[in-house]
């Protein structure tokens, strides 16, 4: 499980350090993908697929199936961990979550995500101010 959040900076050739507390669950090679709130996604090749045959199981007639599927998996590319630790995040990906020098990465449970430092902090400052009724409509469909 991943969890804890780390600040670290893309390097001169535009590669950036796994947070070492990662490293080791995530593997050598990882799957990277635009993910929700422009965020980015990154998974160990095991959860990827899982989350690839979730995908995969969806009816592909409506549209809005297609659509995420799409969104997902097109957006996706796996990427190699060095032996410094260091992934290259690919060009459109980065354009996506719009990465600038300092970026977060955010341990989620079964993936970490990737935030561009400014956009993760007004998001986290968000949540934050909601936590209380987040919590309590969970608690109301039973989920907490």
């Amino acid at each position: 499980m991943f969890i804890g959040e780390y600040e670290h900076s893309l390097d001169e050739k535009k590669r950036v350090s796994l947070p070492k507390a990662f490293r080791a669950a995530l593997g050598r090679k990882v799957v990277m993908t635009r993910g929700l709130d422009n965020c980015l996604f990154v998974y160990s090749r095991s959860a990827w697929e899982k989350v690839a045959e979730k995908l995969q199981s969806l009816s592909f007639v409506q549209a809005d199936t297609r659509g995420f599927s799409r969104f997902m998996l097109s957006g996706a590319a796996e990427v190699e961990v060095d032996g410094a630790g260091r992934i290259l995040i690919p060009e459109h990906q980065k354009a996506f979550a719009g990465l600038k020098k300092t970026i977060v990465f955010a341990g989620v449970s079964d993936r970490v995500e990737i935030w561009e430092r400014d956009r993760w902090n007004t998001y986290k400052t968000r949540i934050e101010r909601q936590a209380d009724a987040l919590a309590e409509k969970l608690g109301e469909i039973g989920a907490l």
